[in-house]
């Protein structure tokens, strides 16, 4: 019945959908196998992508060809570039989406993606033979051979549903969990643990009063996540959010239920997101906290349902009910259904290679939550980068690893490897040590190119690139040699507070002040108007943030080529750190465990003193 494939994709969540859309568009032969054909790229949680460090990975999954910006840009309800008030090393895009017709262009996506087929089964076991795997084995019996297997399960692994003192296995409401893999995998000697993720309930916007609440509208310019062009939604049509807030009254009433809280009764083993706790959790931690804010958000166009971001949950429902009823605007809310915890398997992360591929079994990867993240956009991130390299591998191609100093992506990966996780992990801008590098406005032209050379992202990617790095670069030399004189740019700087200029200056050096920006002063001067006419708002701003944050990004620069000598220096295989007898117990067992590839990756290992990789130096140098 089934053919042999390059590679098999075991689920159709976030991870699974990256995972074959780029091993099959870099031309191996795709398996996407899913429990329901139904839930395809859903968003089983809050209806959004992006948001702060997440738009910067959904840009950075975009340029290197993946899908999840087209569908989030095609699929919003509404879109905000959030920290616009900050520098641009922090501003991140975020969108609202339209729950159905989200999961909808994902599968339209995939369906029209050649070399990859669909099969609707459960996996419950690998073949493995010599410690490399070759096909999976299905809930209905049947073998399927593959070259790599790449497992995206979610929090499908043994998934336990909590509300209240009820318990209902499965992987999302509704949904069977799935079984048999962590079971296969321990017995071969892997570690597994638990997590714990949480949903709130969702709520009939018919029921609610939003005269009290605070409306958030979405931004008058949508530049979206994609770099291609793709059919955004038009700014006057956007659906609102809205922002109310939790007090006291509703504090004392979900207190009612930590007697059958399956959280303080200790019925729930993983740990949960620390960045993302449930309402139970935040007045419990935060008693002093006389409020929390809630976000009321629409879950489509043509829905009346609503998302209830900030009130995650599994108190019983009767409590939910109380509590949520005591909110401003929610008197007289109906329930669709109520908030859940969901605890799940998941495999430490250190047991993987800086290519997602498993330690102990060859040409198996793991991505998203089962390697304990939390988040769509982490999971995402994943299954392209497992999606890639599946395929190099099974080519006889090179890995394809991402620096720390290329893309929050080579942070992700290389923090999961190396410090491991025992809760959700969720990407922050502070986790990245050169975020001026790694902006949202230049992820194409950090990543495209390598993509391209790799096959994946496409030829009018490519050339997109080439034109706006050379309009940025006429750009800049436009405004580095144009004269500009106080009768034209005083009235602007007055605008802003800013002191006028007594002779002309060079229009670089006006940009420089704090609050000037580069489109108000081309509104007041009409011959650098004229000279920036051709090009376009993507092009103008990144003239502006390369011109304005110039020393910074070349201090990382340099800080990254410091640091390149640790990461150049590579580690044999064969490398036997029992012989490091002078470090650490604790190094030398982490060592051997982790088994890094570089200094650099050897240095960021948790337990790792800089004292131990200057030995670990000598000894290579021996």
């Amino acid at each position: 019945m089934f053919e042999e494939y390059d590679v098999i994709v075991v689920g159709a969540g976030h991870a699974g959908s990256e995972a074959a859309a780029a091993a099959a568009n870099l031309g191996s032969k795709v398996l996407m196998i899913t429990m329901n054909m139904q839930t395809i790229g859903q968003m089983s949680c809050n209806p959004a992508m992006g948001g702060i460090a997440k738009g910067q990975i959904v840009r950075e999954i975009d340029a290197m060809g993946g899908y999840s910006g087209i569908v989030s840009d095609e699929t919003m309800i509404q879109f905000r570039m959030l920290n616009k008030s900050k520098g641009p090393a922090m501003w991140s895009p975020r969108s609202q989406n339209d729950r159905m017709l989200f999961a909808a262009k994902w599968r339209d996506m995939l369906e029209h993606t050649q070399n990859l087929d669909f099969y609707q089964d459960m996996v419950k076991e690998l073949i493995i033979k010599d410690n490399k795997v070759c096909g999976v084995i299905t809930g209905l019996g049947n073998e399927i051979k593959a070259k790599a297997v790449i497992v995206t399960s979610g929090t499908f692994l043994n998934g336990v549903i909590h509300i209240g003192e009820k318990q209902l296995g499965g992987g999302r409401v509704g949904e069977k969990a799935a079984t048999g893999i962590t079971e296969q995998l321990v017995a071969f000697g892997f570690e597994a643990d638990r997590l714990k993720t949480g949903t709130p309930p969702r709520i009939d916007s018919r029921s609610l009063d939003y005269s009290k609440m605070e409306e958030q509208k979405g931004d008058e310019v949508i530049p979206g996540f994609s770099y291609l062009d793709t059919k955004k939604i038009i700014p006057s049509e956007q659906r609102s959010c809205f922002i109310t807030y939790t007090n006291q009254e509703v504090h004392d009433n979900l207190r009612l239920g930590f007697d059958r809280s399956p959280m303080f009764q200790g019925r729930i083993e993983g740990r949960g997101p620390r960045y993302c706790p449930s309402i139970e959790d935040k007045i419990n931690r935060f008693a002093d906290k006389e409020r929390h804010q809630l976000f009321v958000e629409p879950e489509g166009f043509s829905t009346v349902e609503i998302y209830v971001n900030g009130f995650s949950t599994s108190l019983p429902e009767d409590v939910q009910v109380k509590a949520l009823r005591t909110v401003p605007g929610f008197e007289h809310c109906k329930f669709f259904r109520p908030g859940y915890a969901i605890e799940y398997d998941y495999f430490p992360p250190t047991q993987l290679t800086n290519t997602l591929e498993t330690k102990p079994i060859e040409n198996l990867f793991f991505a998203g939550q089962i390697n304990g993240t939390t988040g769509y956009e982490e999971a995402a991130c994943q299954g392209l980068m497992a999606g890639i390299n599946a395929h190099q591998k099974v080519k006889g191609l090179a890995p394809v690893i991402l620096k720390r100093s290329e893309a929050y992506i080579g942070v992700l990966i290389d923090d999961l490897i190396n410090k491991g996780t025992d809760e959700p992990y969720r990407m922050f801008t502070s986790r990245a040590e050169y975020r001026m590098l790694l902006r949202q406005d230049n992820a194409d032209m950090r990543l495209t190119e390598l993509s391209y050379r790799l096959g994946l992202a496409s030829q009018e990617r490519m050339d997109k690139v080439i034109e706006k790095v050379e309009g940025v670069k006429k750009a800049r030399n436009i405004i580095n040699t144009m004269n500009v004189d106080g009768a034209e740019i005083n009235p602007y700087l007055e605008t802003i507070q800013s002191s006028p200029i007594d002779e002309k200056q060079k229009a670089a050096k006006v940009l420089l002040r704090p609050n000037v920006a580069l489109k108000p002063m081309m509104d007041y001067i009409p011959a650098l108007a004229e000279a920036l006419q051709p090009f376009n708002d993507d092009i103008i701003e990144q003239t502006e943030v390369q011109t304005k944050y110039e020393q910074y990004i070349i201090k990382e620069e340099e800080l990254v080529n410091k640091m390149a000598f640790l990461e150049n220096k590579e580690i044999p295989a064969s490398f036997d750190f029992n012989k490091l007898s002078s470090i650490s117990t604790e190094a030398r067992q982490k060592f051997i465990k982790i088994k890094p590839h570089t200094l650099g990756q050897a240095s960021r290992i948790s337990g790792v003193s800089p004292s131990d990789v200057q030995i670990l130096m000598i000894h290579l140098a021996r």
